[in-house]
């Protein structure tokens, strides 16, 4: 009797279930009292912005998904700011920030989606206040003042005078190292943008040099600032471009092959 063949059994592994992931739901629109604002540090005490479409203010919409210009107007009395979606006779309402700001209740959702959604000026001359943003923009700045900070403390008392005469002229000639560390801290603190520019900023130790050696006399800047020379006998040194800075030509030239020597001579007398 013939033996009865063993059937093979093969187990197949279970293949994965590509699943379908749900892409992020879009922020709804927050019924909420809304704040904006002018941009700009001067504000007038009251500025009325445009309401509704004219030819001197041109209020239009582009909607991307019909392609088409949607005229707004600011209307009391309609639900929607899209002249399209009003309905019979519309009372016509006053867009004025007072002091800089406009309050919008939450009561007032027309005027809310104008402004926020739909209105040209938006970014231009007016912002929406956002908390979140706000605490963005606070952290950016303390965070940038404390890299002024830091970079301030560990700069050289040479540098830092560089860096201080840009903000006070000639009167760093007069203070103290510890006046000067002082001032310099308070700059930081007070204008880490510009500080940090300064710092990072190659020419500033040689705009400080050239205008050492001419407050010393070792070097002559001519009444029309123009012209560079020896304070010794009035030979030329060089000739500022027009529309430069003198100082900051003087220290690109010193960066030349024969500003380098110059600057040897003149490190020497200083």
């Amino acid at each position: 009797m013939a033996k009865q063949a063993k059937a093979e059994t093969i187990e197949v592994a279970p293949q994965p279930v590509a699943t379908k992931v749900a892409p992020p739901a879009k922020p709804s629109w927050e019924i909420k009292d809304r704040i904006y604002y002018l941009k700009g540090n001067k504000s007038p005490l009251t500025l009325t912005i445009p309401g509704k479409h004219t030819r001197k203010h041109a209020l239009l919409y582009f909607d991307e998904k019909s392609g088409k210009q949607r005229e707004i107007k600011y209307a009391t009395n309609q639900d929607s700011p899209l002249v399209d979606e009003q309905k019979g006779e519309c009372t016509m309402g006053h867009i004025v920030f007072k002091d800089g700001f406009l309050k919008v209740p939450k009561n007032m959702q027309n005027l809310q989606k104008l402004l926020s959604l739909y209105h040209p000026l938006k970014n231009k001359i007016y912002e929406e206040f956002s908390a979140v943003q706000e605490a963005k923009d606070d952290l950016l700045d303390l965070e940038m003042e404390i890299e002024a900070l830091n970079a301030a403390r560990n700069i050289d008392i040479d540098h830092a005078e560089a860096i201080l005469r840009v903000e006070k002229g000639s009167e760093v000639n007069s203070m103290s190292s510890k006046e000067i560390k002082r001032d310099l801290l308070l700059f930081a603190k007070n204008n880490a943008t510009m500080f940090i520019s300064l710092a990072n900023d190659e020419n500033v130790q040689l705009r400080n040099f050239a205008i050492k050696a001419r407050e010393a006399a070792i070097i002559n800047l001519s009444a029309d600032q123009r012209t560079f020379t020896w304070g010794s006998n009035g030979r030329k040194l060089m000739n500022v471009p027009f529309d430069e800075n003198p100082y900051s030509a003087f220290a690109s030239f010193l960066k030349t092959d024969e500003g380098v020597e110059i600057y040897k001579s003149i490190d020497k007398k200083l």
